[in-house]
């Protein structure tokens, strides 16, 4: 393609770029076995670049677990504004299916949480769950019990994705189709 027809990216498209591929990285091989280099192959880009960028890895990674909890929130925003006569959590419920479909977002999250006693990651996903535990209260006017418990199982379906239980390249497991089957049946 000649060089007058292609169009430049913009710092900000680019590093959008770069934090998609550093998400899918992440979700792939977590925060202490992704390397930068393998980011930067994934974007198109140098390692020097994304370095540039973000500073370092644990602030990339940082920005990828930031997306991640933005889209969460996201996700839960408007579902409970497009919940009509719905109960508000079982507006959030079924929203939560879109996060087993994204299924990125909920490997980084697994991640965030095993990478949690690193004194500079801990706070920042620590404050992050419990915005979204908060939003959750606030969107739904759901009592402490009915918010930990949609979270509780949440972090089931978030397990079972993990696993590839669930999910539309699911691998058949007897106690998983159990564990839906009763799940479903009585609502999230």
């Amino acid at each position: 393609m000649p060089e007058s027809s292609r169009t430049r990216m913009t710092a900000g498209e680019r590093g959008a770029q770069v934090l998609e591929a550093a998400v899918s990285a992440f979700a792939e091989t977590g925060y202490a076995a992704t390397r930068t280099d393998e980011i930067a192959r994934r974007a198109g880009v140098s390692q020097p670049y994304v370095i540039r960028l973000f500073g370092s890895k644990q602030r990339l990674f940082l920005a990828a677990v930031g997306q991640v909890c933005d889209r969460i929130e996201e996700v839960f925003t408007e579902a409970a504004a497009n919940a009509g006569s719905a109960e508000p959590l079982d507006a959030l419920s079924q929203a939560y299916d879109q996060f087993l479909a994204e299924r990125n977002l909920l490997q980084v999250l697994l991640h965030a949480f095993a990478a949690a006693g690193d004194p500079d990651i801990g706070p920042v996903i620590r404050d992050r769950y419990g915005r979204i535990y908060r939003l959750i209260r606030e969107l739904t006017g759901a009592p402490i019990a009915d918010a930990r418990r949609f979270l509780s199982t949440g972090m089931l379906l978030t397990v079972m994705a993990a696993l590839r239980v669930t999910g539309p390249e699911a691998i058949a497991a007897d106690w998983a189709d159990e564990m839906l089957t009763e799940l479903y049946e009585h609502g999230m």
